[in-house]
């Protein structure tokens, strides 16, 4: 799996004119499934991502993780994030198919709120536009 994690002030996700998830503080998820990941990959990458610890604590240090910021999540399916760049048009075969992808992106967010957190989500599949407030900007990437 992999993820790009920003810290955001506010994000949200719409389809087709409606908004299908909206967060203030907290982190915008952009999750990709490959062929080999599993329920354990999904879970793995879910401890990583709920304990990072990016926001700042009263000395501005990048030390509190999301629950001591009462912050949320919202993930949005990107398998663009498995693009073969090494032509000018981008292939997208090393991105797992769509019933494992959509399968692992709600176990992946099953995980999320496990770990006791809101998570609020885009539509697999769909055309979605994506706004988000930056909050540094601190982005980082994950690949389990």
């Amino acid at each position: 799996m992999r993820a790009v994690v920003t810290r955001v002030a506010s994000a949200k996700v719409t389809v087709e004119g409606q908004i299908t998830g909206q967060i203030g503080r907290g982190y915008l998820v952009l999750l990709g499934v490959g062929p080999e990941d599993t329920p354990e990959t999904a879970k793995k990458l879910a401890d990583k991502i709920c304990n990072l610890r990016i926001f700042e604590d009263e000395n501005g240090k990048m030390n509190l993780n999301l629950a001591q910021i009462g912050g949320k999540l919202l993930v949005v399916s990107q398998f663009t994030l498995y693009a073969d760049t090494k032509s000018r048009r981008p292939s997208f075969i090393g991105a797992a198919g769509p019933e494992l992808a959509d399968k692992l992106y709600e176990q992946f967010m099953e995980y999320c709120r496990e770990n006791g957190f809101e998570v609020q989500h885009g539509v697999f599949g769909a055309h979605m536009d994506v706004e988000s407030v930056n909050d540094g900007p601190v982005t980082i990437l994950f690949e389990v």
